[in-house]
């Protein structure tokens, strides 16, 4: 069994509230800093981004999951994470279907670029990527899994966008593969404000939209290879897998 670090939660300048700093070579350049292992690109309500910061990493020996943060319509957001190319995109049609048209304005919210490993940009999203998606959260973690991902509320301590914060509760009903909670957060106390069964993983990441961000808060996984599967495992303890919110 080896150790990977892995930091899943990362904005690229595709989100309109992330530094135009977060560019591909960037990301990569401060991940390989800060030694993790493995890092998931998780701009909101979009992937169009992963495929350049997946190709990049290749050299880099860095493990790069497709991935994105879904707003749902209860304004809930959560870490959705694919295997392949092939799901990425499927989901990206999904989003595509349900996002709201409400045009971006740059100067207010923030540009959403989607730019080439030269940093030139390829397009830039007219509808504004911030907006709750007009599908429910049970919804978006039914078709996630369905395309055999990965599905975490993101920052579950925080009060707003948050599941306890929108529903005061953890649905019975809502499929879930771990809760992710915000770098300060403590674990112990967060599990007993919120009633959180020992069952259910805790993982931290840096919500980075600042390239100084990544890596600041990570998780440990034990794996024999770093892959999607074994991620999976890891975070329902199975196999021999495991992980652990680095200290």
């Amino acid at each position: 069994m080896r150790r990977f670090r892995a930091d899943l939660h990362l904005h690229s300048v595709l989100s309109p509230c992330a530094d135009l700093a977060m560019s591909p070579d960037q990301i990569l350049a401060s991940a390989k800093e800060r030694k993790l292992d493995i890092i998931a690109i998780t701009d909101h309500n979009s992937t169009k981004q992963c495929n350049v910061v997946r190709e990049m990493a290749a050299k880099q020996h860095i493990i790069v999951l497709n991935g994105c943060e879904v707003n749902s319509q209860e304004e809930v957001h959560a870490l959705c994470l694919f295997e392949d190319d092939h799901t990425r995109d499927e989901f990206q049609q999904f989003i595509d279907q349900y996002l709201p048209h409400i045009p971006n304005h740059p100067n207010y919210f923030g540009y959403q670029l989607v730019v080439n490993r030269n940093n030139m940009i390829r397009e830039e999203i007219p509808w504004y990527l911030g907006n709750g998606l007009q599908v429910s959260l049970e919804k978006i973690a039914d078709y996630v899994h369905q395309l055999n991902g990965i599905f975490i509320p993101a920052h579950i301590d925080r009060p707003i966008n948050s599941l306890f914060s929108q529903l005061g509760f953890l649905p019975k009903e809502l499929k879930i593969d771990a809760l992710q909670i915000s770098k300060h957060a403590d674990e112990m106390a967060i599990r007993k404000k919120f009633d959180i069964h020992p069952d259910i993983t805790l993982i931290k990441a840096s919500d980075a939209h600042y390239p100084e961000d990544i890596g600041t808060a990570c998780s440990v996984f034990e794996l024999i290879n770093p892959t999607f599967e074994e991620i999976r495992w890891a975070l329902h303890q199975q196999h021999g897998r495991s992980v652990k919110i680095e200290a």
